[in-house]
């Protein structure tokens, strides 16, 4: 991965774009995503525009830290609890019972919402400074290839976005592995395969059961 790491005044810039509403593209461990504020209903409005995304299909969100996981879900499974503390901060999304303070349609209408902790130094900082979620969706048309590179955004959206935050070229595929765990709370799905193997869920989780949905 390539070491390079926005200034602060830079970081700045970007969070501006934020609180206006705007769209801001940004590095992660995998791909580039795209940040806006989930409490902004025309922000997300224009996210799922400029990506051609079904408004039936969630954003996933970054939280700067486990803690903040009260103020958008009302509980964390056990089963939960064992992954976070062995793949957070990393690519591992998964998917919360959400408080009625989320955007419906920011979750795609089902009264879930899908979140991780970035390990990535340049989201982490974007998140802890923004002091709360942004979306992270990542930065491509829907259903066309991710991107590694804020040169590759540029060329895509331009000035369709407000803000590029460069941090070199990102580390690409798999993207994050995400997991759902059932109402019951004693079995988990894995419901997206990506960096964290089934392998290492398997191993983690130990007498719980799961399913693979690819």
């Amino acid at each position: 991965m390539n070491p390079v790491y926005p200034s602060d005044e830079q970081i700045q810039l970007a969070l501006k774009s934020l609180r206006a509403g705007g769209i801001v593209a940004y590095p992660t461990e995998t791909f580039y995503g795209l940040a806006v504020d989930p409490e902004n209903e025309q922000a997300v409005a224009a996210l799922y525009d400029l990506k051609k995304r079904s408004r039936g299909k969630a954003l996933s969100l970054l939280i700067p830290e486990k803690e903040f996981l009260s103020s958008i879900t009302p509980s964390c499974p056990e089963l939960y609890e064992r992954l976070i503390d062995r793949f957070w901060p990393g690519p591992l999304t998964l998917i919360f019972k959400k408080r009625d303070n989320c955007l419906p349609f920011l979750t795609g209408n089902d009264g879930s919402v899908a979140l991780r902790v970035s390990s990535h130094p340049v989201a982490d900082e974007l998140c802890q400074q923004w002091g709360k979620s942004i979306t992270a969706t990542s930065a491509n048309l829907s259903g066309h290839p991710e991107m590694i590179t804020a040169e590759d955004i540029d060329k895509l959206w331009g000035d369709r976005i407000s803000y590029i935050l460069d941090g070199g070229k990102t580390a690409g595929g798999p993207g994050s592995t995400i997991v759902r765990c059932d109402t019951d709370c004693v079995m988990c799905e894995i419901v997206r395969r990506g960096r964290i193997t089934e392998l290492e869920i398997r191993q983690t989780l130990l007498d719980a059961d799961i399913v693979c949905k690819y």
